[in-house]
């Protein structure tokens, strides 16, 4: 017996009368009960096991002379049978449809083939995510995406047969890399230069198809967090965005990469989480900022966003910049993207303990923030100043004093100060934090648009003066502005409000408020830049409601539209995959659904390396949400929250942390029957000298903040 392995994630084996194996995918004491029966199982999406098997052939898609074409989904039926004679125009095709998004090489067990002549009936697949984009060439495939001279296969997607050594057969699939797809398209066709051994008629008889599963396999056991609220939509979502990390998390292997000069020797054999599951493209560290806390709030695995910060950090340029990806060499010209390098280094940090990281590459942080973006700050105004060729995370040329870039300058100096702080940089802190402060104050004065309340994008309109301000407004600089405390809680509540009126769309909030930039912005979605705008949402009081709002569009579009399940890379006009076929419709950027909901719905934040301390913030006026409760893991051991409100007025809260940590309880006051505040049935008073992350809740505003230490405590309000 011969066993083939060729890219694109295909395994065929040739048995006696044919037989193939070959790439592609399956109130308070009710809570006490539901924890202790791990209620939160059903919800997981992964497979139970690295062996996935289609669940259904859908009968519109069948195509000429297939018989019993459900055979091929169970091994103990008989098979499914594909024919066609030479004079036949009408090809026997089937679509098998894996249920959800799956990643894997897929194994064909074939019980035999017909031929007149010499050779075999050859066999074409086509892989996609969507029912419409599948065709008779898949969604992505390396060759069909490289240089001249450097394509791979002849085709897309082909089965061949030909002798390899006589006596021996092997058959392949001429394509490359593994990929993330939903439906696998299967007819009977052959590629003509592979003429005799091969040929586009005959019988062959298939008697079942199975997925061996190659990403990181998110099963019950390996969840150290997990989330469940009183809207099931929500939570399905938390775990969906799980399953859709997950399987962004694998090796990096130099023939399954961006075909664009990305493969390297320092990566290779790495877990990593890459820029979604089908093009197997590379890992951005853009991606990270969202799909790094989703990995770290579910699973115990650090190391894939480690390997990925490590390596671009070795890869500084001597001025400072640190490259998004492996790409061109480590040259993929982003000039957002090394700020993102600092905030993911600060967040590995404070969720892992990984102090030894930030000691090694603390000058490589400080040479980006000092040198590379130090070199582009206006003389008069202190304010980045773009004026590169550079693009950014939606590869937009924009230039000028934009005010994304510059709220992402913010968000990445006080993260540095706050690791300057751990490490004991306390002047560089000072340095870092006072400039943060200012930029936020110039920010604030130069791109403000008080006849609207929100910030103006910040950049020329196309073929204007340089200096001139477009009258267009951006959700990733006022969703980051607000989030980063560069304005008060009035003025951040008028920019998110602006914003949700002006780009309000049924599949989310558009990136841009109208079309003067580029035709089309008003109606692309990114789940990526959306994250911090909902953020942003949950961090302002009275805000949350308009968060879930927006999330029920986002994520419930995404949720009910062709792949399901998987969350999309990016939303075009009508609703649609904003670069067709082309687009990532499981992509890590646009998970932020877990950080959401762990970090504001249940509240827990680390505020120390490692959650050596903490701050548990529930949000708990936001829609008509009830309950919510669920696990972070920690170093320390997990920090465990469960809070309801009782319809006779009063609220609950329960915490169980590592004893050898502490933290800060914000306890929400308003809306209860008395602001009394309870912890394990002795009143407290407002803990002086506490502080939090973020603008969620300040003492007397609503909320009440408890210092304790850990263990386990309860918490009641308006007894």
């Amino acid at each position: 017996m011969a066993a083939c392995k060729f890219l694109w994630g295909v395994l065929f084996a040739i048995l006696p009368a044919y037989t193939v194996s070959g790439a592609a995918v399956s109130n308070s004491k009710s809570h006490e009960r539901d924890l202790q029966n791990n209620s939160w199982h059903r919800y997981i999406r992964s497979p139970s096991s690295d062996l996935v098997k289609p669940q259904s052939i859908p009968s519109a898609n069948i195509t000429g002379n297939v018989t019993n074409p459900n055979g091929l989904l169970t091994a103990d039926s008989p098979p499914t049978i594909l024919t066609r004679k030479e004079e036949d125009t009408d090809i026997p095709s089937l679509v098998i449809d894996f249920g959800q998004n799956v990643v894997g090489i897929v194994s064909i067990n074939f019980a035999g083939s017909y031929n007149s002549s010499e050779g075999f009936p050859g066999l074409k697949l086509a892989f996609s995510e969507t029912q419409q984009y599948l065709t008779n060439v898949s969604d992505f495939t390396r060759s069909d995406n490289m240089g001249a001279g450097q394509k791979l296969t002849n085709g897309t997607d082909q089965v061949r047969g030909y002798t390899e050594t006589p006596g021996k057969t092997c058959s392949l699939v001429c394509s490359d890399g593994l990929h993330g797809f939903r439906y696998m398209r299967i007819w009977l066709d052959a590629v003509e230069g592979d003429a005799p051994y091969t040929q586009a008629y005959g019988a062959v008889s298939i008697s079942s198809i199975e997925l061996k599963w190659s990403a990181y396999l998110g099963t019950p056991d390996t969840y150290t967090g997990w989330f469940e609220c009183s809207d099931e939509d929500l939570t399905q979502w938390w775990y969906d965005s799980v399953y859709t990390t997950d399987m962004d998390t694998y090796t990096f292997l130099a023939n399954e990469t961006d075909p664009r000069n990305s493969a390297s020797p320092t990566l290779q054999g790495k877990e990593v989480i890459f820029d979604g599951a089908k093009r197997d493209r590379d890992p951005y560290v853009g991606d990270l900022v969202v799909a790094a806390l989703t990995s770290y709030l579910s699973h115990d695995n650090p190391d894939a966003t480690r390997n990925i910060l490590a390596d671009l950090a070795d890869h500084q340029r001597s001025d400072g910049w640190i490259p998004p990806a492996s790409i061109n060499n480590y040259t993929l010209d982003l000039y957002d993207y090394p700020m993102w390098w600092v905030i993911c280094t600060a967040d590995l940090v404070m969720y892992t303990g990984d102090t030894d990281f930030a000691t090694k590459y603390y000058d490589v942080m400080k040479k980006t923030l000092d040198n590379y973006y130090g070199q582009t700050l206006t003389s008069n105004g202190g304010l980045l100043n773009k004026t590169n060729g550079y693009g950014d995370y939606a590869f937009l040329p924009r230039s000028g004093v934009i005010t994304y870039y510059n709220a992402l300058y913010i968000h990445a100096l006080q993260s540095a100060a706050q690791l300057a702080n751990i490490l004991n940089h306390p002047e560089d802190s000072r340095i870092w934090t006072s400039r943060a402060s200012a930029v936020s104050d110039k920010l604030l004065a130069r791109n403000w648009d008080s006849a609207v309340g929100a910030f103006f994008d910040g950049g020329p309109c196309p073929n204007d003066a340089a200096d001139t301000i477009c009258n267009v407004h951006a959700q990733d600089g006022n969703g980051l502005a607000v989030l980063s405390g560069s304005v008060n809680s009035s003025l951040a509540n008028s920019a998110l409000d602006y914003y949700g009126n002006a780009a309000s769309r049924p599949y989310g909030n558009a990136f841009y408020d109208n079309d003067l930039l580029s035709e089309g912005f008003s109606e692309r979605v990114y789940a990526f830049i959306s994250y911090f705008e909902l953020a942003a949402r949950f961090a302002i009081p009275g805000a949350s409601g308009s968060a879930i709002e927006e999330i029920k569009r986002l994520y419930g579009w995404m949720s009910t539209h062709d792949p399901e399940v998987t969350f999309w890379e990016g939303i075009g006009a009508n609703g649609s995959p904003y670069e067709e076929g082309f687009t990532s419709m499981a992509h890590g950027w646009s998970t932020g659904i877990v950080p959401l909901m762990s970090n504001y719905m249940l509240g827990v934040r680390p505020t120390g390396p490692g959650f050596k301390t903490w701050q548990i913030c529930p949000v708990v006026d936001a829609g008509d949400l009830t309950w919510a409760r669920g696990e972070v893991g920690t170093p320390q051991g997990p920090i465990q929250v469960s809070w309801s409100k009782s319809d006779n007025g009063t609220f609950e809260i329960h915490i169980e942390a590592p004893e050898d940590s502490s933290g800060v309880v914000c306890v929400p006051t308003t809306g209860f029957n008395s602001t009394r505040v309870l912890m394990d049935g002795k009143q407290v008073r407002q803990t002086a000298n506490a502080s939090i992350l973020g603008p969620i809740a300040t003492s007397g505003d609503g909320y009440e903040l408890v210092q304790t230490g850990g263990g386990s405590h309860t918490i009641v309000v308006g007894v």
